[in-house]
C-alpha cells in the first residue's frame, strides 16, 4: 500500500512539473528588469538591440545572449562577451547587477575591457549565485587583486582569466576554497611564476591548468613544474610559449601520476634535460611540442621511458638530432597512435626506416614539408594499424612501394607534391577502406584505371599534374565507385564509344578536369550529376553552347569554371533562378550577342562573375544590381557599348572589383548616384569615357587600384585621390588630363604605381612626393617642369622611372644611387645638362638607360661595366611594337609598358620581352672623349646608341664581345680609324650605323650580318672605301680622297627641319596667292577695291621716290 502511494505521489509531482513547464510564460519579471539594467552597462554593441522594454520582446529568454531553463523560465546562461566597444576606455563593473539571477550557471564577460569592479560591489557578490559553474573573464583588464574576490565562488567548475593584466608571481592560495574547480585558465598574461603552496588543501578537483601564452616576460616553465606538485588531480597542463631555464628535480615530479596531456607549444626547451624530467609522468599519453625550439642534441635514450605515449605532436619544431629522429621515435614509443612532424627540421634521411616501421599501433602519421628523401620502404606493411598517412611536399622518389598495399585499414593517403615515378601499383585494389587518395604533382605515368576501379570506398580522388594519359574524359573506369564525391585529374580525349550510354554510380560534389581535349562536347556523365557544388572544366578546349543544363540539374552548385574553352553562341540562362551559384567564370571563349538582360534575376547569388575575353556586344545589363552579394565583376575585352547603368552603380554595393576595360563604353564614368563604396579595384581602361574623373569615387575608402588609361578623360587630377591611404596603383595614361600633380599625393604612402604619361600635366612634381613603397613612376610625354634634383629621393623599391618628353632641367643628381632596385631609367627629351655621374654605376639592377636628347656633357662613365648590363645572359626574345595583353582574369589592368628606341624605331616592351631587353641610349647630347673600352663588356646589352655627340677616338675592338647586340649606332661623331674587323662576329646585329665620322680604311668584309648593311650605314666618311660605298680601295686599302670632319649636329640640335620648312613655306605661299586671285575673280566689288588699293599704293610709292630719292637736277624745272 505504501509502495503504491509513493508511486502515486511521484507521478503527481511529475505531472505538476510538466504542467508548470506548459504554463511557463518566459523569464521572471525581476530578471527581465535586471537585464535591462545590465544593458546600460553593456551599451556598445548591436547584439543587445532586442533587449527592450517592449511587448513584442517581453520574453527575455528570447533575447540575444540569454538562455533560460525550459521548465522554470529562470535565466541560466548569460553570454555578454564582446558587447562593449573594445576601443572605449576601461570600465568598472557593478557585480551586484548579476545577483537577481539566482539560477545562473554560466556567465561570459570576455572582451569587454573591464578593469575591475566599483567599490564594495566586487566579484565576491557573485558568491550568492550558488549554481554558477562557468565564469569567463578572458580579454579584460583585471590585475592580481582579482584573486581575493573570487574565493567565495565555491560552486565554480571553470574559471578563465586569459589575456588580462595578471603579472609577476601569482599565488593561487586565494583560490583554495574553490573546492569544485576543475579548469583554470590564465594564459596570455605576463605571469613569470606560479606559486602553489605545498600545504594547499583546496583545488583537489583541478584537472586542467592553462598557463603560458604571449605574455612578457615568458613564464619560467621549470619553476612551474616544481611548484604545481600539490595539484594531485591534474590531468591536462598547458605551458605554451614558456621558457625552461632551470633544472627540474625529478623527485618533485613524482606526484604527477595522473597527468595525461602536456602542451609545450612555442617554447624554448632544453630538450634532453626536459625529456628526462617529464619521463616521470608515467600516465602521460599526449605530448605536444609544436613550433618549439629544442635546444641541445636529442638522443635515443631521452625517449626510453615514454612507453605509454600515444600522441606526439611536433609540428614546426626545430630538432637537432645526432641520428634519424624517426628511428628514435620508432624504437622508443611502441604505444604511439598519433605522430605529427609537419614542417619540422628533420635530417634528410630516408623517409621511413626500419625503426619507424616498428610503430605497429600507429594510426595517423603526418610528415608533411620536411624535404625528406628516398623512397617509401616495403616495411610499411608492418604498420598494420595505420589509417591516415600524410607524406606530401617532400622529395620522395622512386616507385610507390607495394608495402602500402598491406595497409588494409588505410583510409587517407596523401603523397602529393613529391617526385614519385612509375605507375600506381595494381595491388592498391586491396585497400578497400581507402577513402582519400592524393598523388597529384608527381611524375606518375601509365594507365591507372585498373588499380582504381576496385577501390569501392573511395570518396576523394586527386590525380592532377602527373603524366597519366589513359584517363578518358568519360571517366568510365570510375563508374563503379559509388561513394566517389571528389575527382581532380588529367583526362585525355576519346572517340565515341558504348560507354556514352552507361550511367555512373557516383554522384560527385566536386570535379576538376585538366588536360587538353580535342574540341569535343561535354562528357555524358555530367548529364547524370545532380549533387555538384564545384565544377572546374577550364582549359579543356570544350566546344558547344553554354551548359545551362548543368546549372539546372545541380541546385547546390556554387562554383562553375569554364574559362579558356571553345564555347560559342549566346549565353543562355537556366530556366529557373539559381540561388546558390556564387562563382561563374566563362572568360576566354567565343560567346557573342548581348549579355542576358535578366542575368541578375536568374543568378542573384553570384559573388564572382567573369565574362571577359568574349564577343559580347550591346549594353551592360542593369540587372547586375540584383546581385547584391556580387564582389567581383569582370566583363573586359568584349564589344560592349553605351554607358555604365546608374542602377548598377547604386545597387551593387558589395562590389570590390569592377573590370570593364577594353570595350567601347562611353559617356561619363559614373553619375552622382553612386553606392559602390566598397570598391577596391576599378578597371575602366581602353574605352571612350569622357568628362572629368567623378567626385563620387571619393566615397571608395578602400580603393587600391584605379585604372583609367586610354580614354578621353579631361579636367584636373582630383586632389581627393591623395586621401586614400590604401591606394596602390594609379594608372591613367593616354587621356586629356591637365593641371599639376596634387600635393596631396605626398600622403599616398602605399602607392606602388603612378602612370600619368601622355597627358597634359604641367607644373612641378611635388618635392615631398616620395612614397616608401613606390615601384613604378611613368610621367612621360607631359609638360612637367622643375629641376631633376628635386624629384629624385631615396626609393628602395623603385624599378621604373620614366620622365622622358618633359621640360625638366638641372642635372642628374649624385644621389641617383639611392634607387638600388632601379631597372629602367628614362630621362630622354628634356633639358638636362651636366655630366653623367659615376653614381649611376651603383644601380646594379639597371637594364635600360635612356638619356638621349638632352644637353649632357663630359665623358661616358667606364664604370657602367659594374652594372647588371655586363652580367649573365637572357633568352633572346623577338621585339614587338604592339602591347601584349595581360593574362586572363587579372584584375590589375595591363602589364607595365616601357618605351625604348632601337633600330631607328620606338618600341614598347612588356612582360617577358621587357625583362629580356637591355640597352643604353645617350644620343643627341654633347658628350666628349673616347668611348670607354669597358663598354664592350656590357655583354647583356641589345641596343647601344651613342650617335650625335662629339665622341673622339677609335671604335673599341671590345665591341666584338657584345654577343647579344641588335642595334649599334655610333653615327654623327668625331670617331677616326678603321672599323674593327672583329665586329663581323656579331651575328645578332641588325642595325649598324657609323655614318658621318672620320673613319678610314676598308669596310669589313661583307660576311654574316655585315652583308646586310647598305651605303647609309657608312656614308659621310670620305676616307672609307669598299663595298657598299662607290669608292674603291687602293692596294693599301685606303681611299684617295682626303677626309673631311663632319661636325654638323643639326639633326638633334635644330628645332626646325629646313627641308620640310622650305617645302611647306613655298606651298603655303602659293596657296595664299591662288586664294587671292580666286576671290578677285569671283567678287567684282572686291576686285575694284583691290585694283583701287593697288593704284593708290603705286601712286604713293611714285611720289615718295620722286620726293626723296631722285636728285633735283632731274626735275629742277618742274618745281
Amino acid at each position: 500500500m505504501c509502495g503504491s502511494k509513493r508511486v502515486w505521489v511521484s507521478e503527481l509531482i511529475f505531472i505538476l512539473l510538466v504542467v508548470q513547464g506548459w504554463w511557463s510564460e518566459g523569464c521572471l519579471e525581476q530578471e527581465r528588469s535586471a537585464l535591462l539594467q545590465l544593458k546600460q552597462f553593456f551599451n556598445g554593441d548591436l547584439r543587445l538591440q532586442n533587449w527592450v522594454d517592449d511587448e513584442y520582446y517581453s520574453d527575455c529568454c528570447l533575447w540575444e545572449g540569454v538562455e533560460c531553463n525550459n521548465t522554470t523560465g529562470r535565466v541560466i546562461k548569460l553570454d555578454l562577451g564582446y558587447t562593449r566597444n573594445w576601443e572605449s576606455a576601461e570600465c568598472y563593473m557593478n557585480a551586484s547587477l548579476f545577483t537577481p539571477f539566482q539560477q545562473l550557471e554560466s556567465l561570459d564577460l570576455s572582451w569587454n575591457n573591464i578593469a575591475g569592479c566599483v567599490e564594495n560591489e566586487g566579484l565576491d557578490r557573485l558568491s550568492r549565485l550558488n549554481n554558477l559553474k562557468f565564469l569567463d573573464l578572458d580579454n579584460n583588464c583585471f590585475n592580481n587583486s582579482i584573486f581575493s574576490s573570487l574565493g567565495g565562488l565555491s560552486s565554480l567548475r571553470q574559471l578563465s582569466l586569459a589575456a588580462n593584466q595578471l603579472n609577476g608571481s601569482i599565488d593561487i592560495k586565494g583560490l583554495e576554497s574553490l573546492s569544485n574547480l576543475e579548469e583554470l585558465g590564465m594564459s596570455d598574461n605576463a605571469i613569470d611564476n606560479l606559486v602553489v603552496p605545498k600545504d594547499l588543501r583546496g583545488l583537489r578537483k583541478l584537472n586542467t591548468l592553462r598557463l603560458g601564452g604571449n605574455g612578457f616576460p615568458m613564464l619560467d616553465g621549470s619553476k612551474v613544474l616544481q611548484s604545481i606538485g600539490s595539484l594531485p588531480s591534474l590531468k591536462t597542463l598547458y605551458l605554451s610559449y614558456t621558457n625552461f631555464t632551470g633544472t627540474v628535480v625529478n623527485q618533485e615530479l613524482h606526484s604527477f601520476t595522473n597527468l595525461e596531456e602536456l602542451i609545450l607549444d612555442e617554447s624554448d626547451l632544453p630538450v634532453s634535460q626536459l625529456l628526462q624530467s617529464i619521463a616521470s609522468f608515467t600516465s602521460l599519453k599526449y605530448l605536444s611540442m609544436g613550433a618549439c625550439i629544442l635546444k641541445g642534441a636529442l638522443h635515443g635514450q631521452d625517449f626510453r621511458k615514454f612507453k605509454n605515449l600515444e600522441h606526439l605532436d611536433m609540428d614546426g619544431a626545430q630538432v637537432d638530432v645526432n641520428t634519424s629522429f624517426l628511428q628514435i621515435v620508432g624504437e622508443s614509443m611502441p604505444s604511439l597512435k598519433f605522430l605529427s612532424l609537419n614542417d619540422s627540421s628533420l635530417n634528410k634521411n630516408t623517409i621511413i626506416d626500419q625503426g619507424l616501421c616498428r610503430l605497429v599501433h600507429l594510426q595517423e602519421l603526418y610528415i608533411v614539408g620536411n624535404d625528406l628523401r628516398g623512397s617509401l620502404p616495403r616495411c610499411l606493411a608492418n604498420m598494420t594499424s595505420l589509417q591516415v598517412l600524410y607524406a606530401s611536399s617532400n622529395q620522395l622518389t622512386g616507385n610507390i612501394s607495394p608495402g602500402l598495399c598491406e595497409l588494409v585499414l588505410l583510409r587517407e593517403l596523401y603523397i602529393h607534391n613529391n617526385d614519385l615515378r612509375g605507375s600506381l601499383p595494381l595491388c592498391l585494389a586491396n585497400l578497400t577502406s581507402l577513402r582519400v587518395l592524393d598523388v597529384s604533382y608527381n611524375q606518375l605515368t601509365e594507365n591507372i584505371s585498373s588499380s582504381l576501379m576496385h577501390l569501392i570506398s573511395m570518396e576523394k580522388l586527386i590525380l592532377s599534374n602527373n603524366h597519366f594519359f589513359q584517363i578518358p574524359i568519360s571517366l568510365e573506369p570510375l563508374f563503379n565507385l559509388s561513394k566517389l564525391k571528389t575527382f581532380d585529374g588529367e583526362i585525355c580525349a576519346e572517340t565515341e564509344s558504348h560507354y556514352n550510354s552507361l550511367t555512373p554510380k557516383f554522384q560527385l560534389t566536386s570535379i576538376s578536369l585538366s588536360g587538353y581535349g580535342d574540341g569535343g562536347t561535354f562528357p555524358n556523365f555530367l548529364y547524370h550529376q545532380h549533387d555538384l557544388m564545384t565544377a572546374d572544366l577550364s582549359h579543356l578546349n570544350l566546344s558547344g553552347k553554354f551548359p545551362n543544363w548543368l546549372v539546372e540539374n545541380n541546385t547546390n552548385l556554387e562554383k562553375l569554371l569554364l574559362a579558356n574553352n571553345s564555347l560559342f553562341g549566346s549565353f543562355w540562362m537556366p530556366i529557373h533562378s539559381h540561388q546558390k551559384l556564387a562563382t561563374l567564370d566563362v572568360s576566354n571563349n567565343f560567346f557573342l550577342g548581348h549579355i542576358p538582360v535578366e542575368i541578375g534575376t536568374y543568378l542573384p547569388g553570384l559573388m564572382d562573375l567573369n565574362l571577359s575575353r568574349n564577343a559580347f556586344n550591346g549594353s551592360i545589363p542593369s540587372s547586375f544590381a540584383d546581385m547584391q552579394m556580387l564582389e567581383s565583376l569582370d566583363i573586359s575585352y568584349n564589344q560592349l557599348t553605351g554607358e555604365i547603368p546608374e542602377r548598377m552603380a547604386t545597387g551593387c554595393f558589395s562590389l570590390e572589383i569592377l573590370a570593364l576595360s577594353n570595350n567601347s563604353l562611353q559617356g561619363h564614368i559614373f553619375s552622382k548616384k553612386f553606392n559602390l563604396t566598397n570598391l577596391m579595384t576599378l578597371q575602366l581602361d581602353g574605352n571612350k569615357f569622357t568628362g572629368e574623373i567623378p567626385e563620387s569615387l571619393s566615397k571608395c575608402r578602400f580603393l587600391e587600384g584605379l585604372y583609367l588609361s586610354d580614354n578621353h578623360l579631361s579636367g584636373k587630377i582630383p586632389r581627393w585621390l591623395g586621401n586614400f591611404s590604401t591606394l596602390k596603383d594609379i594608372t591613367m595614361p593616354n587621356n586629356n588630363l591637365e593641371g599639376p600633380i596634387p600635393i596631396e599625393f605626398c600622403q599616398l604612402d602605399s602607392l606602388k604605381i603612378l602612370d600619368l604619361s601622355n597627358n597634359s600635366i604641367f607644373g612641378t612634381l611635388p618635392s615631398c612626393f616620395s612614397p616608401s613603397s613606390i615601384e613604378q613612376v611613368h610621367l612621360s610625354k607631359n609638360k612637367i617642369e622643375g629641376r631633376l634634383e628635386s624629384i629624385i629621393h631615396y626609393s628602395p623599391f623603385l624599378v621604373t622611372l620614366d620622365l622622358s618628353y618633359n621640360r625638366l632641367h638641372g642635372s642628374i643628381p649624385n644621389r641617383i644611387d639611392r634607387l638600388p632596385q632601379l631597372n629602367y631609367l628614362l630621362l630622354g627629351h628634356n633639358y638636362i645638362k651636366g655630366e653623367i655621374p659615376v653614381q649611376l654605376c651603383q644601380l646594379k639592377e639597371v637594364r635600360l638607360i635612356d638619356l638621349s636628347h638632352n644637353n649632357l656633357s663630359g665623358h661616358i662613365p667606364p664604370c657602367l661595366v659594374n652594372t647588371s648590363l655586363s652580367e649573365g645572359h637572357h633568352e633572346a626574345v623577338a621585339l614587338t611594337s604592339s602591347p601584349v595583353p595581360s593574362p586572363s582574369g587579372s584584375p590589375m589592368g595591363k602589364e607595365e609598358t616601357v618605351p625604348f628606341t632601337t633600330k631607328n624605331m620606338s618600341y614598347y616592351y612588356q612582360g617577358r620581352i621587357l625583362t629580356s631587353m637591355s640597352g643604353i641610349d645617350l644620343s643627341c647630347n654633347k658628350l666628349t672623349g673616347e668611348i670607354p673600352t669597358q663598354i664592350g663588356y656590357l655583354t647583356r646589352i641589345r641596343a647601344l646608341n651613342l650617335s650625335h655627340n662629339n665622341l673622339t677616338g677609335t671604335i673599341p675592338t671590345t665591341f666584338s664581345n657584345l654577343k647579344q647586340i641588335e642595334s649599334l649606332d655610333l653615327s654623327y661623331n668625331l670617331l677616326h680609324g678603321k672599323i674593327p674587323s672583329q665586329l663581323t662576329v656579331l651575328t645578332t646585329l641588325a642595325v649598324f650605323r657609323v655614318a658621318y665620322n672620320n673613319l678610314s680604311g676598308k669596310i669589313p668584309n661583307r660576311v654574316a650580318q655585315f652583308s646586310t648593311f647598305e651605303e647609309d650605314s657608312y656614308e659621310g666618311n670620305p676616307f672609307l672605301c669598299g663595298w657598299p660605298l662607290s669608292k674603291s680601295c687602293n692596294d693599301s686599302g685606303l681611299s684617295a680622297v682626303a677626309p673631311e670632319a663632319y661636325t654638323d649636329n643639326e639633326e638633334c640640335d635644330s628645332l626646325i627641319d629646313m627641308d620640310s620648312f622650305l617645302i611647306t613655306f613655298t606651298v603655303s605661299y602659293g596657296i595664299v596667292i591662288l586664294a587671292i586671285i580666286g576671290v578677285l575673280y569671283v567678287n567684282p566689288y572686291w576686285r575694284r577695291r583691290w585694283f583701287y588699293l593697288v593704284e593708290v599704293c603705286m601712286t604713293s610709292c611714285y611720289y615718295f621716290v620722286v620726293d626723296n630719292l631722285v636728285p633735283r637736277k632731274f626735275y629742277g624745272g618742274w618745281m
